[in-house]
């Protein structure tokens, strides 16, 4: 393969975030600060919730359906501590849950911060023993959306997105976005 290729690729990463160039050198893997990390998670707190949310008005019982084997997926890697099918499954997971909603940008632009966060502490989630918790917690999701329980599912995408920062990163857990009453 000829470096040009392999250049731009490296480049389109570095443009979202994801690497940064080290002159005279190339390319590493760029490293969250903790700002940065919680920054990220509360933006998608703030886009994610209330989509999840809205889901429950528009999902039908075969999405619902569809999106199982995803949820077990998800709990299969972690019982089995493959940390890579985990990501995988998740991101496919949680994109395919709110694009049931239609809205093709939302489902873009969260996929784009899922990709800049990258699950940071999964290790420790997996060290612990949490990890099967939280792959759990997405089989709880679709139950939730099943029964119409929004305040449930609202509490659960919370914490769940939270893990990022919480208990996964050896942190106090963000604290959820206030909605403001009228």
């Amino acid at each position: 393969m000829s470096p040009t290729p392999v250049r731009e690729a490296m480049l389109d990463l570095a443009k979202e975030g994801l690497v940064e160039t080290v002159r005279n050198k190339g390319f590493r893997v760029k490293e969250l600060s903790d700002r940065e990390l919680d920054h990220l998670t509360e933006i998608r707190q703030l886009l994610e919730v209330p989509t999840a949310v809205k889901v429950i008005g528009v999902a039908t019982e075969e999405d619902l359906a569809r999106l199982r084997p995803w949820a077990q997926r998800i709990v299969d890697a972690a019982r089995e501590l493959d940390l890579i099918s985990y990501i995988e499954h998740d991101r496919e997971f949680h994109l395919e849950l709110l694009s049931l909603t239609g809205n093709t940008e939302l489902v873009s632009l969260v996929g784009e911060l899922r990709a800049r966060a990258r699950l940071f502490g999964l290790n420790r989630l997996a060290e612990t023993g949490e990890l099967n918790a939280s792959a759990l917690e997405h089989v709880q999701m679709l139950d939730l959306i099943s029964a119409g329980d929004r305040h449930g599912l609202e509490r659960l995408m919370n914490a769940h997105i939270g893990h990022v920062r919480g208990t996964w990163a050896g942190t106090v857990p963000t604290p959820a976005p206030r909605r403001r009453t009228s």
